[in-house]
This record gives C-alpha cells, sequence and structure tokens, in this order.
C-alpha cells in the first residue's frame, strides 16, 4: 500500500503540473525587436551596425546587425527587462531600455539615429588618431589615421603597412602577391603608373584605403587580384574648417612635404580644396655580382623629384532629392634623375664601361568629374548619372652617355611624349523592392585613347597609339534575412581594341565576355560573421606590356612590349570569418584563384647586343594560387593597443629564360604588427614591425627582410596642434637581396635611404558641426605592369 500511495501521489503531483503549464498566462513569454538606424547627420541608413542585448548584468542575452537598409530584427527574447545597444564604428554608442512581458512583447523602436563619434576640443574636429580596419562584406576599409611611423611619407609608405599589400623598391604594388592589380584616387583611375603616382601622393592627403579583393559585377573586372581604391580627404563640415601639415623627412639627402585641406559649407553649397606636396631628393644604389664572367654591374640613381597634388570640389545641394556634385583632381610632377650603371671586370679592367643617365622628365594628370543623383520617394531608390574625364600629359629628355667598353657604345638621345585620355560615364539604378530584397542595374562606357612618340638620335623613331573601348551592362540582385543574406550578379562587356606602329595597324580584337559574381554572408550572432564570395574577373594587358616602344635600358638588358598578347581571365573563390572580441575584433580568409592564358615576364635573347638580352611578356597556359590572411585589432590596455595581420600566398610562377620554359612555384608570406601607446592624454608612441620571408622566383630568389619604424606625437594648443617625429628602419635592413643560377649565377642588392627621422607639425581649426556627405565610389582603373624586381 505503501508503494501504491507514493505512486498515487507522483501521479497527482504531474497532473498538477500539466494543468498549471497549461493555465492561461503561465505560457514561457518570447518577445521580439524591431528597428530602423541611420545616420543622424545625413539621414541615410546606416548597414551593419550592431545590435546588442544585454541584461541587468550586462551579459549579453542576444543579438544581430542592421539589414543593407538599416533595418534590424532580432526574435526568441524571452520575458525580462533589458538594454539595448545600438553600436557602429565611428559612432557614439545608443542605449535604451527595454521590457518583454506579455503584454509588451513584439516592440517596433521605429527610428533609432546614431550621431558621428567625432571629439570637439575649441571647434576643432580630431582625426583619428590610429589606423582601424573594418571588414565589409565586399571589401576591406583601411581608415587611415595618424600613425606616426607613415606621417611625412608618401602612399608608398602607407602602403606597405597595409595587411595583404606589398610595395617593392621599384615602387610597383601587389595585392596579395600578385601586382595584377587596379589603383584608383576616389574611386576613379587616374592613368599615371601606379608605381610614380605612389609616389606622389602625400600620406597626409589619404584618408582611408579601400581592399576589395573579390568585387561584384557593379564594378569594372579588370585586375587579377583585385582593387585598391585610396580615398583622399573631403570635407563638408558647417562654417569653415581646415588642416595644416609641414614636415621634413632626412636621411642622405631632404624630403620636404605639407599639406592644407580647407572646407566652406554655407546652406545648400559647400566648396571644398586640398593640396599636397612632395618635394624629394633619394639615392638609391645596389650592385649584380655575375659569377661565372665575374664582373659586377654597380647602380647608383638620384631622384630629385617635385609634385604637387590639388584636389578642388562643390557640392550643391538642390533639395532633399537631388545633388549635384562637381570636383577635379590636378597631378603635376617634375622630375630629374641623375644615374650611372657601371660595369666592372674584376680580371680585365680595360673592357669597363660606364652609362650615365640624365632624365628630365614632367607629367600633369587632371580628372574632371560630374555627378547628378535623383532619391525617389522610397528610401534607398535612386538614379545616378556620373560623368568622368582624364588626361595625363608627360615629356621625358633621357640622355645616355658611355664611357669605356673600347669606344663600341655611341652616345644618344631620347625624347618621349606620352599622351592618354579617359572617358567613363555611368549610369546607375537601384531599387529597393522591399525590406529585405534590392535591385541594382546600369551602364557604363569607357573610352581611352592613348598616343606614344618616341624619337632618338640613335634608334629609329616610332609612333605607338593604341585605342579601347568597353562598353558594359551589369545587374546585381540581393535578399537579407534576419542572419542570412547574399547577392547574385552579372555583367556583360564588349570590348574592342585596336593598336597601330608607325602608321600600320598591329593588333585588333573584339571581345564579349559575361562576368558573373555572388556573395553569400551569415551573421549568426554579434560576435560572429561569416562571407563566402565567387566573381570572375580579367586582366586586359597594360599600356607598357604591349608597347613596342623601348621601356628603359641597360647596356645589356633592354624592355619591351608585346603588343599580340592576350587578356587573362581568373575565376576566384573567397571565404572570411571575423570574430569580434570585447576589446577588439580578428578576421581570417583564405582565397583560391584559378587564371587562363596568364600573363608573365620572359627573358630572350637580344640578337643585337652581345650577351644583350629582351626582357617582354607572354601568354601561358591555365595556372592557380591561393592564400590565407589573418589580421586583427586589439586594446590590450587602457594605454596600449596594436593591429596585426600574417598574410601567405602560394602560386606556380611561369616564365621564359634564355628560351627555356621555366616553372617555380613560389610562395610569399608576410608579417605586420603596428604598437600604439599611450603614454599620458597627449603623448603618444608608435612601433611597427614588418617582415618578408624568402621568395623563389623564376629569374631569382629574393632573400628574407625586415625593418622596424618608430615614432612619438605631441598634442598642444588644446589638440589644435601636434607635433610628431619618427625614426624608421631604425636598424638599416629594409634591403632587397635576391640571387640565382638561371640564366647565370648572379647575386644583388638593391637599398634607397629607407633610414630616415621625420619632423612634422600639425593644425586644425574650425567648426566640425556636420559629417560630411556621402559619395559614391566608382572602380574604372587602367592596368599599369611591373618591372623585372
Amino acid at each position: 500500500m505503501k508503494t501504491l500511495n507514493q505512486k498515487t501521489v507522483l501521479l497527482l503531483f504531474s497532473f498538477w503540473c500539466l494543468l498549471l503549464s497549461a493555465q492561461p498566462g503561465n505560457e514561457a513569454v518570447v518577445g521580439t525587436i524591431q528597428g530602423k538606424v541611420i545616420d543622424k547627420n545625413l539621414n541615410q541608413p546606416i548597414p551593419y551596425a550592431t545590435i546588442v542585448i544585454n541584461d541587468g548584468a550586462s551579459k549579453v542575452i542576444t543579438g544581430g546587425i542592421t539589414t543593407e537598409n538599416g533595418d534590424f530584427l532580432i526574435t526568441d527574447i524571452p520575458k525580462g527587462n533589458y538594454t539595448l545597444k545600438v553600436q557602429f564604428i565611428g559612432y557614439t554608442t545608443y542605449s535604451q531600455g527595454i521590457e518583454i512581458s506579455k503584454k509588451n512583447k513584439d516592440l517596433n523602436l521605429g527610428t533609432i539615429t546614431l550621431e558621428e563619434a567625432a571629439e570637439a576640443l575649441d571647434d576643432v574636429t580630431i582625426v583619428a588618431e590610429r589606423t582601424t580596419i573594418e571588414q565589409k562584406i565586399d571589401r576591406k576599409v583601411i581608415n587611415v589615421g595618424k600613425d606616426l611611423t607613415t606621417t611625412g611619407g608618401s602612399a608608398a609608405e602607407i602602403m606597405n603597412n597595409i595587411p595583404s599589400v606589398n610595395v617593392d623598391q621599384d615602387g610597383n604594388i601587389a595585392l596579395r602577391g600578385n601586382q595584377n592589380v587596379r589603383i584608383l584616387i576616389d574611386g576613379k583611375p587616374t592613368n599615371i603608373d601606379a608605381s610614380q603616382l605612389l609616389r606622389q601622393i602625400p600620406s597626409t592627403s589619404i584618408k582611408k584605403i579601400e581592399l576589395i579583393t573579390n568585387p561584384s559585377a557593379k564594378y569594372n573586372p579588370e585586375g587579377m587580384s583585385g582593387i585598391i581604391n585610396i580615398v583622399l580627404h573631403k570635407n563638408s563640415n558647417i562654417g569653415f574648417n581646415g588642416n595644416v601639415n609641414l614636415g621634413l623627412n632626412y636621411d642622405k639627402n631632404a624630403r620636404f612635404n605639407s599639406s592644407v585641406d580647407l572646407n566652406y559649407r554655407t546652406g545648400k553649397i559647400n566648396f571644398y580644396g586640398n593640396y599636397g606636396n612632395n618635394i624629394t631628393k633619394n639615392l638609391n644604389a645596389g650592385f649584380v655580382f655575375r659569377e661565372d664572367q665575374n664582373y659586377r654591374t654597380d647602380f647608383q640613381f638620384l631622384d630629385n623629384n617635385k609634385s604637387h597634388l590639388f584636389k578642388f570640389g562643390m557640392d550643391f545641394f538642390i533639395n532633399d532629392n537631388n545633388t549635384v556634385s562637381v570636383y577635379t583632381n590636378q597631378n603635376l610632377f617634375d622630375g630629374l634623375t641623375k644615374g650611372s650603371t657601371d660595369i666592372i671586370f674584376l680580371n680585365n679592367d680595360q673592357s669597363n664601361l660606364t652609362q650615365d643617365l640624365i632624365s628630365d622628365s614632367d607629367n600633369l594628370g587632371s580628372t574632371y568629374n560630374f555627378d547628378y543623383k535623383h532619391d525617389f520617394k522610397k528610401e534607398g531608390h535612386n538614379i545616378e548619372l556620373e560623368v568622368d574625364y582624364n588626361v595625363f600629359e608627360s615629356d621625358s629628355d633621357d640622355d645616355f652617355l658611355f664611357i669605356g667598353g673600347n669606344n663600341s657604345l655611341p652616345n644618344y638621345n631620347d625624347l618621349i611624349n606620352n599622351e592618354r585620355k579617359n572617358t567613363t560615364i555611368n549610369l546607375d539604378y537601384v531599387n529597393p523592392l522591399s525590406e529585405k530584397t534590392k535591385l541594382e542595374i546600369g551602364y557604363e562606357t569607357r573610352l581611352r585613347r592613348t598616343d606614344n612618340d618616341y624619337e632618338s638620335t640613335l634608334f629609329q623613331d616610332s609612333k605607338y597609339s593604341y585605342d579601347r573601348d568597353i562598353h558594359s551592362f551589369y545587374t546585381t540582385f540581393g535578399q537579407n534575412f534576419e542572419k542570412w543574406s547574399y547577392q547574385l550578379g552579372a555583367r556583360i562587356e564588349n570590348y574592342e581594341v585596336e593598336a597601330v606602329f608607325n602608321g600600320e595597324k598591329i593588333f585588333e580584337d573584339d571581345i564579349f565576355t559575361v562576368y558573373p559574381s555572388g556573395y553569400l554572408n551569415y551573421t549568426p550572432g554579434e560576435k560572429n560573421s561569416y562571407q563566402l564570395s565567387y566573381s570572375r574577373r580579367i586582366d586586359r594587358p597594360g599600356l607598357n606590356q604591349i608597347n613596342p616602344i623601348r621601356e628603359w635600358s641597360t647596356p645589356r638588358i633592354v624592355s619591351l612590349g608585346n603588343p599580340s598578347l592576350d587578356p587573362q581571365f581568373t575565376n576566384s573563390v573567397e571565404a572570411n570569418y571575423t570574430r569580434k572580441l570585447e576589446k577588439g575584433s580578428v578576421t581570417g580568409g583564405v582565397f583560391y584563384r584559378l587564371i587562363n592564358d596568364e600573363i608573365n615576364q620572359v627573358l630572350i635573347e637580344n640578337p643585337d647586343v652581345e650577351e644583350g638580352q629582351i626582357l617582354t611578356f607572354d601568354n601561358f597556359e591555365n595556372n592557380s594560387a591561393y592564400g590565407i590572411e589573418i589580421s586583427s585589432n586589439y586594446k590590450v590596455t587602457n594605454w596600449w593597443s596594436f593591429n596585426a595581420s600574417f598574410d601567405l600566398y602560394g602560386q606556380t610562377q611561369k616564365g621564359v629564360v634564355e628560351n627555356v620554359n621555366r616553372e617555380v612555384d613560389a610562395v610569399i608570406y608576410n608579417f605586420r604588427i603596428n604598437n600604439s601607446l599611450k603614454a599620458t592624454k597627449n603623448l603618444t608612441f608608435q612601433v611597427f614591425g614588418f617582415y618578408r620571408g624568402e621568395q623563389e622566383g623564376v629569374l631569382f630568389k629574393t632573400k628574407p627582410f625586415y625593418f622596424v619604424n618608430t615614432g612619438a606625437r605631441y598634442n598642444f594648443m588644446k589638440g589644435k596642434g601636434t607635433a610628431s617625429i619618427n625614426f624608421n628602419d631604425i636598424f638599416n635592413t629594409m634591403r632587397f637581396r635576391f640571387s640565382g643560377d638561371n640564366p647565370y649565377p648572379q647575386n644583388g642588392q638593391f637599398q634607397g635611404e629607407t633610414q630616415t627621422v621625420f619632423l612634422g607639425l600639425s593644425y586644425r581649426f574650425g567648426s566640425g558641426k556636420n559629417r560630411k556627405a556621402s559619395r559614391k565610389r566608382r572602380d574604372n582603373n587602367e592596368k599599369s605592369g611591373g618591372g623585372i624586381l
């Protein structure tokens, strides 16, 4: 009976619990929260803002991110009292108390406005103290702060601090280990050779750098490894605002730089201007030792360059729905290079030969841009017309003088004139079909005209013209769900090209191609984000890759282009993962590229010169490349924070050396770390370290190297003024060393003036009361080929 009673009591208790749970009002309450996040000043949605819901102990309960339209929806929130926070980089965090209850379980918070976190000191806008890295769905954005180790330098110095980017001793830029990359200024091509352009832009004129490694169908498909977009400063703060920078950099020679940023906004009109300059002397020297014939080639070049960069523009806000913007970039360059190439035979000095070079060059790159945008009544629904025209004109006068060598080489003079014109017209239409769906369609035409004139007292005069027309149409379609989002697109292009050399048509082509792309994004919570993307891209031969006129020469090597080069196509797949930490974030990614008709350098025999060689380009069979990248930023303490990155890339490099096909499995890896140490409120120190591993190439193997840069900054006059000092390459280790066995045993080394000391002053003034107007950036770039090293 006792056992029976226990069973009876247990059954009655269970039945009573079931009754209680079935009573109205005792079910588990689960609620939802929705809303929209916009910029307070621009009244525009903020995509990918973080939504966090904390309990009373500040423990994260759930969260999410906003869509492209700034909307958010958080579901499955248990009953209780919480704090909702909205966070986005560069904005002040928004907080609000909320309650989920039976009577109040589905909350619509309406529109939440975020205000830009620009700290004001006596009406002065403070620029970010350090560089931050932001991972977006289709690009990585590096917001360039006042990094002490690049202050006073050029864009080339900044690039070596950017994850995934490398700049060699000749100024050639590579993205993910590949020089087939598009360089844009404010989203536009400039017609200036990339290596020269990076040396002409002052670092203080740069606001941010965008790395678009897998662009969507909306973007120009040129560039096998992607796009690097350099965005210059442009302000539209209410009233009159400005920033002035002065600097002196010194090693063996002095380098001066300065910049001025001004803007004035009143009512519906905003005027802005930017000026920056670099006045530099820089010595580059090195040697190549050929072991089999026991002779050494010494190089020494002194560059005396002056560059000036101007940007002027105006925005006219006609009304809430219509905006007209115009701007111009003017880039002036004047360069004088004096150099000598000495071939020294260690066992027979009577055969020694010296080539002296005096090169006087100047160029002007001009960009003119018009933009009109109309916003329809529905938010995010707009149409935009943009017309961009740029022209590049350059002249060079090169004198070559020879001493020794049994007087077998005559002196000669080269006069080279280049003119390139680009016209780009974009018409874009965006329509958010619903809160979760967006359609984009557009048309673009790109017209390029290139004329090169070459006159020589020794070689045959030549004229070369290269005309190219590209017409394209694109469409993209995307949807956003609670945790998932995707975008699919395709770009259709018709490409026509015609090349004429000395009045004779030597090449023409007409290609119709489709470029698909796709993105998939998964964000299960506020701390984790996953991305997968695919795109097909093209790398059309650059002007110096197809130009049959000599690009440069030494007594034994001449560089020529190959007019019959075919474009190379790339299919690229990329996956990324971002983890947000309490005091920072970590991003990791992998990619794989399949390359068709790959373009590479070849070194062939020159029948006109004893032991002479011709460096040119040719197409090869299919190839592949892969890579892994890891980057992070973390605030260790209130006084110490750092950015760090590691990247590794692998590819089978192909080439022709002495008429023999060669293949080399090359692996490149780099490590960077930038430490920021805050001693006091006004005094900050920085230490930047870089290491590049050994790399195997078709012609030679480059040895590993490292360098360390340091700097300090002090703010005064209540934040209006800044004094800075830096000491770069403190161990004098930033040098390019190589060795090789093909086509003959050799080794060498090159180094510029890298161990420099910089002193700088900066002064800011103005009101800084309104965030700058947004502006679409478009990437339409042209190819610039790489050099031998």
